[in-house]
């Protein structure tokens, strides 16, 4: 899980929004295997044949996430970025955080993506993918009209806005509304503060609609897991090693190698010194699975820890907690490419840059939402237009990668707030007082 803190802009608390526990999901799905190996596809129930009900109750969970995604994550980024604004938050501290935010999501994004290319987990020889054949996922693939760079950039500036949303094309979608948000703030301050609750409330609305809807979670998943494992047997559970080390590596590889490299090369600071400072919050973190229970724990690492001034931490890690989801951006992206390869769908560079950039902003739009990660895959997979019934498979280890994931956001926005505050000039910054950033020399 990947919420925002409840005091974030977007002002939800993780243990509060999450309507089911992690028991019930894990159940769910220990239940949904062994019903689905048991009872197959032909087993039945007063003449209704469970598989039949399995499809169902499935396609009703997955209709229900996709009926909030367009609204949440409008009001999502419309109030995320106009309260940032408000809070004088786009200024000098803000745009550098900022920056460092969307720089990181996107190393982590080109990480997962590069090493579900090079391992390619979903590539197995005589697997048979949960429901579709090859040939019309490969189809509808093509006809989602990438086309070439050109007119996948022409995306970006749709010229119907309800027409791109209704047709699945996020990338216009998120454009406008970071525009909006941007701009909302630009107007008359009477004016600006309405739309700045209007957004708010809806926000909040489609917070508590994704509670209800995810408080049927459980039933939801068993249905796609039971599905899947009745059609395909436990060999349909196969890929799910490969695809857990290449999640589990690229994770490592973010979290071991690019972030240290940051903190030593642009914040002059030592990689293992900060990890000691950081060693409760990463166990909090992967303990917990998120990264809002986490926060407390976070800023009194980062302040008493690491040397961090109150005004960097108490700015830079709520934030964090809102738009940095370096985690869960690999996620998506590694999640979309191992379901293109079940498939045996060969993305083009242009459509693996548009997963690219829908992983970026979505891990920003949905992040405060519980089980964001699902809903913004859930938009990935339509905009390119794969079947969402793969979706049943990656739940069954959804819950375990979740932790480490969360962890990795978590140790991200520290290292933000240690690059920040060396470029904010402060010394004593775990206990590199003598030598400024490499930035500021």
């Amino acid at each position: 899980m990947e919420p925002t803190p409840s005091n974030s802009p977007h002002g939800t608390g993780a243990s509060a929004a999450m309507p089911v526990s992690v028991r019930m999901i894990l159940l769910s799905i220990a239940l949904a295997v062994l019903a689905g190996w048991l009872g197959g596809m032909e087993a039945n129930i007063f003449g209704l044949r469970l598989y039949d009900v399995y499809v169902f109750v499935g396609d009703l969970f997955l209709n229900a996430l996709k009926m909030l995604v367009v609204p949440l994550v409008v009001a999502a980024i419309i109030s995320g970025i106009g309260s940032a604004s408000d809070s004088g938050g786009l200024g000098r501290l803000g745009l550098k955080t900022l920056i460092y935010y969307f720089a990181t999501s996107m190393l982590a994004i080109l990480t997962g993506l590069l090493f579900v290319n090079l391992i390619q987990p979903g590539v197995i020889s005589g697997f048979v993918p949960p429901s579709g054949s090859v040939e019309a996922v490969s189809k509808a693939v093509e006809g989602r009209g990438m086309g070439d760079l050109a007119g996948m950039l022409h995306q970006f500036f749709p010229p119907n806005i309800i027409q791109a949303a209704a047709d699945g094309q996020m990338l216009g979608l998120i454009t406008f509304s970071l525009l909006y948000g941007l701009f909302m703030t630009r107007i008359e301050k009477g004016a600006a503060e309405v739309q700045r609750a209007f957004w708010q409330g809806v926000y909040q609305v489609m917070l508590r609609m994704t509670d209800f809807v995810l408080f049927f979670a459980p039933i939801g998943v068993f249905a796609l897991v039971a599905k899947v494992v009745a059609a395909s047997g436990l060999d349909a559970m196969r890929p799910m090693a490969g695809f857990m080390l290449t999640v589990i590596l690229a994770l490592g590889f973010h979290m071991l190698v690019t972030l240290p490299l940051v903190l030593r090369l642009l914040a002059g600071v030592s990689p293992l010194r900060h990890y000691r400072a950081m060693t409760p919050a990463l166990l909090t973190a992967f303990s917990t699975a998120s990264s809002a229970a986490t926060l407390p724990v976070t800023i009194e690492c980062v302040e008493k820890g690491a040397g961090v001034s109150n005004r960097t931490a108490s700015f830079v890690l709520p934030l964090g907690a809102t738009v940095n989801m370096d985690g869960t951006a690999l996620y998506e992206g590694v999640v979309v490419l191992f379901i293109a390869q079940l498939y045996g769908v060969e993305l083009s560079m242009v459509q693996q840059f548009s997963v690219l950039m829908l992983a970026l902003m979505t891990s920003v739009g949905v992040a405060g939402i519980p089980a964001a990660s699902l809903v913004a895959i859930t938009l990935i997979l339509t905009s390119l237009g794969l079947p969402l019934e793969a979706l049943g498979l990656i739940l069954v280890v959804d819950r375990l990668l979740d932790m480490s994931r969360t962890t990795v956001n978590v140790f991200s926005d520290s290292v933000g707030a240690v690059l920040i505050a060396r470029l904010e000039g402060e010394e004593g910054v775990l206990g590199e007082a003598a030598r400024k950033s490499p930035l500021n020399s």
